[in-house]
């Protein structure tokens, strides 16, 4: 097993202006079309859609089942998880073979 080094955060403002100095575009541009992005994805899926990005991934909503759960400090005492809806992520075929090889 292999143990990762910790890394950097890709925030949304650093991503903004990664783009804006690689495409030579002004960061607000790059900000609103970002924000018009993701503002997108989370409309469909709060909608229950789900995204399919070619080579990138698939998000989706799923459903949790109510669970029972233990507090390790009571253990006798049973909590119940309610069931819910989640964001599930399932990446891309190429997406998995970058992260697999790169080290």
């Amino acid at each position: 097993m292999t143990t990762m080094t910790k890394k950097s955060t890709m925030t949304k403002k650093k991503l903004i202006n990664s783009i804006s100095v690689e495409k030579e575009i002004h960061p607000n541009d790059v900000r609103h079309v970002i924000q018009a992005f993701l503002d997108k994805m989370t409309d469909a899926l709060s909608e229950g859609d789900r995204l399919e990005f070619r080579d990138f991934g698939v998000f989706e909503v799923v459903e949790r089942k109510q669970k029972i759960g233990r507090n390790p400090r009571r253990a006798a005492e049973p909590i119940i998880i309610p069931a819910r809806r989640a964001v599930k992520f399932t990446p891309g075929k190429k997406m998995r073979k970058l992260i697999e090889t790169h080290e």
